[in-house]
């Protein structure tokens, strides 16, 4: 299985990035083909709404910026993992951006999605899980599972082997 992760954190050393480094260690061991973008830290303009996608670009967005990078490997995955920090409700900025911008190809066609959170705050994670579920629903795709770390859990042993056994077992 081809796995693609979009990781909304601007840390590359973040608790989010080990979150999701377990994860992809247990996903090779099981043999899928992983590809982590850290949109965080990427040149992503926000979707203009243009429409041009739809209308001359036959599912290709006129911007021509990093998620080009990315619809490369969305076009290809059998899942997607969206990963994010949680500063304040929500995904990160970075990673609401990228979602948007799969209007352009509409609907990914990975049949599988999973949700990995991290958050030094407990209590924050109902709006995303929403949104998520909302995503998954329009996708069409399944739910493999949703992970919400909280405080000194993020980098703890036990946190780390439970999402390497998650990336292991799909």
């Amino acid at each position: 299985m081809k796995i693609l992760i979009l990781n909304g954190s601007p840390h590359p050393n973040g608790n989010t990035k080990a979150l999701t480094e377990a994860f992809t260690k247990g996903a090779e061991s099981a043999g899928h083909e992983v590809v982590e973008f850290m949109v965080g830290s990427m040149n992503i303009k926000p979707c203009l709404g243009c429409d041009w996608c739809h209308t001359k670009g036959e599912g290709k967005c006129i911007q021509k910026d990093d998620m080009e990078k990315i619809y490369e490997v969305l076009d290809v995955a059998d899942m997607i993992v969206f990963a994010s920090p949680v500063h304040y409700l929500g995904f990160t900025g970075p990673l609401q951006t990228t979602l948007a911008r799969f209007h352009a190809p509409f609907k990914p066609k990975a049949a599988k999605n999973a949700l990995i959170l991290s958050s030094n705050s407990p209590n924050v994670f109902a709006a995303i899980e929403t949104l998520y579920k909302g995503n998954v629903g329009f996708f069409g795709a399944e739910d493999m599972g949703i992970k919400e770390v909280v405080g000194a859990d993020n980098k703890s042993e036990t946190v780390l082997k439970d999402l390497e056994a998650f990336g292991a077992s799909l």
